[in-house]
């Protein structure tokens, strides 16, 4: 990685032509990348379309970060705290900021610019840097390179990259960030002081130190850089000594290339394409094992692993495979079997069929993890890693779903709180139990809940029927529950769903209740019927 500023030393060191590449607001598209792979990991390949324009900012510490082009043009912009991001556009999504999230989406990007020219250095998510002199001599001058890396963004989807050309980084930072979409700024040898000099002195990128030069009548690089060199170090320490040389266009830190991961997917090409599930996984057992293989000698297990299938007339099915503790070569072929058998079963699925059969299988992992954490028992295995061994073992000969877990979610009603998964995934549910869930029963729940509805009759001391008048009220205290005596009750606690559309409003008043044999009960009034959602022991 880039040094930071505070370790640059201000030495006469010639500065280094740099070609410089700037994604504007990486975090975003880091964002919707993810988001992507989650709504084509929940639909089995085939995925939803989203809102991609949304106004969407990225917060951190309670401010802007980052946010979309739709976001700006409601009025949001960086630095904005988020009540005043919200205040000018109401519609307007937050999300936290996520580091790891930003450095994942950037690695295939670095590997598509190394594919061009090596040497690759990120300076961080959504920025990087090559020397100049290579891709120059090879496109045939510095300004043909810059677009050639250019073209390979816009192919990869990233159309609006800027390119700066200039001696040293900071200098080539700065021309990619003044250009345009699909633009490059080169900045002639020699010429980076004169470039730099009417810039904000902001670009510094320190906010007490423009502070303190802002008060001092300091605006701009040129200002800062025509003080005297003593008097800045003596006022501000070697850090500003060093911002001082980047400001005059002495950057002498050199490009750092970074070591490119081993290539780690593998895939297989069938000619004639086969046809069968049983085929596929067997041909696919060797391609597996060099999977794994290449795992082991890189020192890594892989936790979650992307299948690629295509069949001889362009379908394609492609999904993520989540495993609770690491793949090995026979779980791979499990779910190359699981998913071509659940793409082939699905009718609408673009994919087999009649006359059709795969032609490749590609498999890469997503997710990987150091050896060390995932090492075996000295002695023996614990009772988990038994278990999960004999249920994958009943799961390869049942099929995917047929050795599921329960899985607690979020919602507002018990019986949809509880989702049934296939076992070894781990899955994320599609209702996040840390999401708020207003109506949603605290604790504690209810040790026992029945799925479908119990019809149950809950009557007045004169035998009427107990209702909830339209102000949340009841009618009448209950008092007898399925002909046994209530010795004590709380409510009613309402639970409004969907008021907005007519067709799936919902409203309901729940009750407890404790009968005479010291038995609790959880009941729900709906539509004037009452119907018993669990019961307490």
């Amino acid at each position: 990685m880039i040094l930071p500023p505070d370790r640059v030393s201000p030495s006469h060191v010639p500065p280094t032509r740099v070609i410089v590449l700037w994604l504007p607001d990486w975090p975003i598209t880091a964002l919707l990348h993810n988001e992507a792979r989650a709504a084509l990991r929940a639909s089995d390949g085939d995925a939803a379309d989203g809102s991609a324009d949304a106004p969407v900012a990225i917060m951190h510490a309670n401010r802007v970060v980052a946010c979309s082009a739709s976001a700006r043009r409601e009025g949001v912009r960086r630095g904005q705290r988020r009540r005043d991001a919200q205040g000018a556009c109401p519609r307007l999504r937050l999300v936290p900021a996520d580091p790891g999230r930003d450095e994942r989406a950037f690695h295939p990007i670095l590997s598509r610019i190394e594919q061009l020219t090596p040497g690759v250095q990120p300076l961080r998510p959504g920025l990087c840097a090559v020397r100049a002199r290579g891709p120059a001599r090879y496109y045939g001058g510095e300004e043909q390179a810059a677009n050639a890396l250019l073209d390979e963004l816009a192919a990869c989807g990233i159309p609006d990259a800027r390119a700066g050309v200039a001696d040293g980084l900071f200098t080539a930072e700065q021309a990619a960030r003044l250009m345009g979409p699909g633009a490059v700024r080169v900045i002639p040898r020699e010429a980076s002081a004169a470039f730099l000099s009417p810039l904000t002195i902001a670009a510094v990128n320190d906010d007490e130190i423009v502070a303190l030069l802002a008060r001092l009548g300091v605006q701009t690089l040129g200002d800062f850089a025509s003080l005297d060199l003593a008097a800045v170090r003596d006022r501000l320490g070697e850090h500003g000594a060093r911002l001082h040389a980047l400001a005059g266009g002495a950057d002498s830190r050199p490009v750092v290339p970074r070591v490119p991961p081993p290539e780690l997917a593998r895939e297989i090409e069938f000619e004639p394409p086969l046809e069968l599930a049983d085929q596929v996984a067997f041909a696919v057992r060797t391609t597996a094992d060099d999977v794994i293989a290449g795992l082991h000698e890189a020192g890594l297990v892989c936790t979650e692993v992307r299948i690629t299938l295509l069949d001889d007339r362009g379908g394609r099915s492609e999904r993520v495979w989540l495993h609770p503790t690491c793949f090995d070569a026979p779980a791979l072929v499990d779910r190359v079997r699981w998913q071509l058998q659940a793409t082939l079963e699905s009718p609408d699925a673009p994919f087999g069929g009649e006359n059709g059969g795969v032609s490749l299988v590609r498999l890469e992992p997503e997710a990987v993890d150091d050896t060390a954490h995932h090492q075996p028992a000295l002695v023996g295995q614990g009772p988990d890693e038994r278990l999960h061994h004999a249920m994958s073992r009943v799961q390869a000969m049942l099929g995917h779903r047929g050795v599921v877990t329960p899985l607690l979610a979020g919602g507002r009603w018990l019986s949809e709180r509880e989702r049934r998964v296939p076992w070894g995934d781990a899955e994320r549910p599609a209702q996040p139990r840390d999401l708020p869930w207003p109506g949603s029963l605290p604790s504690p729940l209810p040790s026992e809940v029945f799925r479908a509805r119990r019809s149950a009759a809950v009557l007045t001391a004169d035998g009427a029927p107990v209702a909830v008048d339209e102000r949340g009220g009841i009618t009448a205290p209950p008092a007898v529950l399925d002909g046994r005596p209530i010795e004590a009750w709380a409510g009613p606690w309402p639970v409004i769903e969907r008021q907005w559309d007519a067709e799936r409003a919902r409203r309901a008043h729940r009750f407890q209740m404790v009968d005479a044999d010291q038995t609790a009960w959880l009941l729900v009034l709906e539509d004037d019927r009452w119907w018993i959602e669990g019961r307490y022991s």
